[in-house]
């Protein structure tokens, strides 16, 4: 993929000159004959114009379209999914700017049936033009290595000049000199190296760092990356999601050694030294249905929960007349961070009141914080309703590992090892723990359902769970009601 001006040019070129042809071929009298033989069509006035009229239409079409693509045109690495989802938003915001004037000046629009009949040709060939023009060049994979531990990159660029593997350099925290020989060939990291700007240092097997790990974003668009080797020492660190979280957005695979890579996180049955890590398992299929399910179960459950919404804002009101939302940050997917937001169950300020947390967990136990509305929005699960717009906005998903705060989930990583594994997925209202009755309470269970829905996730195995949740609320609401629990 060519990352310069050429890319540019080719894009907005292809943009304008693809609508040019729809247009035309919109405007054909053939066509246009047969769309207004389809009953819907046929209320649509048949006017093609001619001449100068045409002209006009065309330009004024590719201007607005190639407006609407400025976001496709920077040339940055993406997921093809990526691209077709953003070319298709690109091309309904441009068919709206197009109504919109054809509503409002009456001399220059475009007529509805040209309109609706370069709406699905436009869906069809400029996601195409896209995914082509950043197809991958016919040479070898262009690789980096990036990492925080000079022995393992050392180790990493072995392998992988012995692969077929175009190694461009490695991106390293900041130092001032080269690392030192030991005596056993390999890398001395005893002395103490002082930090300086990004670049500059090579290895002694010819490998230059091309930079700080800061720079990683921009390496990777400006290098046309495809393969990023991650040397860390530790998995758990922060630098780490980081690194797999760029890769995840730039399209970029991932590899690592064996021994350095977590078994959740690799591709299965792969034979090679420097293993590929599934930064992304679900199926495309899956995927798709899983975001679809997502925003019509949240849509669905804001829209049609809305009279029970004003319900318990006014009960919260009139209980104590505080505040009616909750907020707390919460560990999001790669170990980044979102605001959640719940029913507020507590006292105002009850973390500030006595000094002990809240977890999003805390139902299980009898807590003097809780109030009267509180205690029952508890019980049945309403408290969980607002954040059906995280689930909506997509920071959260319907299923998936329940979302801690950043603070408890450091406490828990001292005590399970395993426990940053949950991030590689997002964050979900309900889970294979959930579902079993686990809270955050018990991490070393809770880890092992979170990791058996990491490795078994699927659309089926969320129907499931879904299924499951929701005969658990309606059990506890009927026991609420028929006066069987506390």
């Amino acid at each position: 993929m060519d990352t310069g001006w050429r890319y540019r040019l080719a894009s907005v070129g292809g943009v304008a000159a693809l609508v040019g042809l729809a247009v035309m071929l919109a405007n054909n009298g053939t066509v246009q004959a047969a769309a207004s033989a389809v009953p819907v069509l046929g209320r649509l006035p048949v006017d093609p114009p001619a001449g100068a009229e045409f002209v006009i239409e065309i330009a004024l079409t590719a201007a607005v379209v190639a407006g609407a693509f400025v976001p496709l045109y920077k040339p940055r690495p993406r997921r093809i999914l990526d691209i077709v989802a953003l070319a298709h938003k690109r091309t309904f915001v441009a068919v709206f700017a197009l109504a919109t004037i054809g509503y409002f000046d009456y001399t220059y629009k475009v007529p509805r049936l040209t309109l609706v009949l370069i709406t699905p040709l436009l869906l069809l060939v400029l996601p195409a033009w896209f995914v082509w023009l950043r197809r991958p060049e016919a040479r070898s994979e262009r690789a980096i290595v990036v990492g925080d531990d000079i022995t393992e990159i050392s180790r990493v660029t072995r392998i992988a000049r012995e692969m077929d593997l175009t190694l461009l350099g490695y991106l390293f925290p900041t130092r001032t000199e080269p690392p030192r020989q030991g005596p056993a060939g390999g890398v001395d990291e005893s002395e103490n190296i002082a930090s300086v700007a990004d670049g500059g240092i090579e290895l002694d097997d010819g490998v230059e760092q091309i930079g700080g790990l800061s720079r990683l974003e921009d390496v990777l668009v400006t290098h046309d990356v495809d393969t990023v080797i991650l040397a860390f020492g530790e998995t758990d660190r922060a630098e780490f999601f980081g690194a797999l979280d760029a890769c995840y957005e730039h399209g970029v695979a991932a590899k690592a050694h064996r021994d350095t890579a977590d078994a959740v996180l690799l591709a299965e049955d792969d034979p090679e030294t420097l293993v590929d890590i599934d930064i992304e398992p679900w199926d495309v299929q899956d995927h798709i249905l899983k975001r679809a399910f997502d925003v019509a179960f949240s849509g669905i459950g804001l829209i049609g929960l809305s009279p029970i919404i004003l319900a318990i804002a006014a009960a919260i009101k009139l209980d104590d007349g505080g505040s009616i939302l909750y907020q707390q940050e919460r560990t999001a997917v790669f170990g980044e961070t979102f605001d959640v937001y719940k029913f507020r169950s507590m006292v105002e300020d009850a973390e500030s009141a006595t000094g002990v947390k809240i977890s999003d967990e805390d139902e299980g136990g009898i807590d003097p914080r809780v109030t009267r509305v509180g205690r029952v929005l508890r019980q049945t699960h309403l408290d969980e309703i607002p954040q059906l717009w995280a689930v909506l906005s997509g920071k959260m998903s319907v299923v998936g590992p329940r979302p801690e705060r950043p603070e408890i989930d450091a406490d828990i990583q001292h005590g399970v090892d395993d426990w940053p594994k949950r991030w590689f997925v997002k964050p979900g209202l309900t889970g294979l723990a959930q579902i079993n009755d686990v809270t955050g309470k018990e991490p070393d269970q809770k880890i092992r359902y979170d990791l058996q829905y990491i490795k078994r996730q699927s659309f089926n195995v969320d129907m499931k769970i879904v299924m499951r949740q929701i005969w658990k609320v309606l059990v506890d609401a009927a026991a609420i009601v028929t006066g069987k629990q506390e």
